[in-house]
């Protein structure tokens, strides 16, 4: 069973930065495709970006095009998510996932993916 512990979150003020970490256990990370979801309270769970294996591939949500990127470190099993320009909006736990697609795959459904984490607190404030 993989295992993914996130972290890097916090309280920062609106157009400030943040870098989210997700570290996963086990020896085929870079089998896996990742992905970055958020919730906020009362809200439903959303993609914010995906990050395929084999070619490393990504796919962003509109609302965090050219302010938030995914990137990832096979080397240390690491998949991060650079978040810059916050904003009130972007509050949310904040929660990595796997998923065991074909090479080159980046899915934005939820319930597309096997594995997740516990989730980091973000919460920007105005």
């Amino acid at each position: 069973q993989v295992q993914l512990v996130e972290s890097g979150g916090g309280l920062v003020q609106a157009g400030g930065s943040l870098r989210l970490s997700c570290v996963v256990s086990g020896r085929t990370f870079s089998m896996y495709g990742m992905g970055w979801f958020r919730q906020a309270p009362g809200k439903e769970r959303e993609f914010v970006a995906g990050i395929s294996s084999g070619d490393g591939g990504t796919h962003y949500a509109d609302f965090v095009k050219g302010r938030f990127t995914i990137s990832r470190d096979n080397a240390k099993n690491t998949v991060y998510l650079g978040m810059n320009s916050l904003k009130p909006d972007d509050s949310a736990v904040y929660y990595c996932a796997a998923h065991t697609g074909p090479p080159g795959t980046i899915r934005t459904g939820w319930t597309r993916y096997s594995s997740w984490g516990q989730g980091t607190q973000v919460t920007v404030s105005s």
